[in-house]
Parts: C-alpha cells; sequence; structure tokens
C-alpha cells in the first residue's frame, strides 16, 4: 500500500509540474512588424506627414536635398492633394516619380 500511495503522488506531481511549466512559458505573440507613422497604407509614405529623414531613407532618387525640398514645399504650399503633385517640386521629375508612384500616398 505504501508503494501506490508514492506512486500516485509522484503522478500527481508530475501531472502538476507539467501543467506549470506550460503556464510559465511566455505566450506567442505575432511577429513584431514596423510601425511606420508616416504610412496610411502598409508600405506607403504618406507626403503630407512624413519628414525629411523618412523620405530619404525609403525613396529611391531621394537625396537629403530633395527630401528638404519636399517638406519645404508641404509646409509652404499646404498638404499634397496627390502624388502627382510632387512634380512640382524642384528637382523632381517624372523619372523620380515613376520609380516611386507605389511607394506614396497622400491620406
Amino acid at each position: 500500500m505504501h508503494k501506490g500511495y508514492i506512486a500516485s503522488l509522484l503522478a500527481a506531481f508530475l501531472t502538476l509540474s507539467s501543467f506549470a511549466a506550460q503556464a510559465a512559458e511566455p505566450a506567442k505573440s505575432a511577429p513584431d512588424k514596423p510601425v511606420a507613422v508616416q504610412a496610411a497604407e502598409v508600405g506607403r509614405i504618406n507626403l503630407n506627414t512624413a519628414d525629411a529623414t523618412t523620405l530619404q531613407r525609403e525613396l529611391s532618387g531621394i537625396g537629403e536635398v530633395k527630401a528638404r525640398a519636399i517638406v519645404e514645399y508641404r509646409e509652404a504650399n499646404g498638404p499634397f492633394a496627390s502624388v502627382d503633385e510632387l512634380l512640382e517640386v524642384k528637382g523632381i521629375g517624372e523619372a523620380t516619380l515613376a520609380k516611386n508612384r507605389d511607394k506614396l500616398s497622400v491620406n
């Protein structure tokens, strides 16, 4: 009878410890996704909210000078009404706009 009692205690202990181990495991969360404050849609840069650093980093053919020019144009003329209005910024041409059109939004 003593062996049966010890076996029962051991089984109960192993069961409880397996529950405790499962409870101690951190919950699996969704993979970290970058948060883009400037993006109206995932992967799109909002011309009306993006800062010069973001524009320079995310857009092809946009360096520091052109990125600042975009921000200055927006500050002087108000928000962009369309992505095509980017052509009004000095130094931005059709080719640059074409390379970046899919990355841009104004919402």
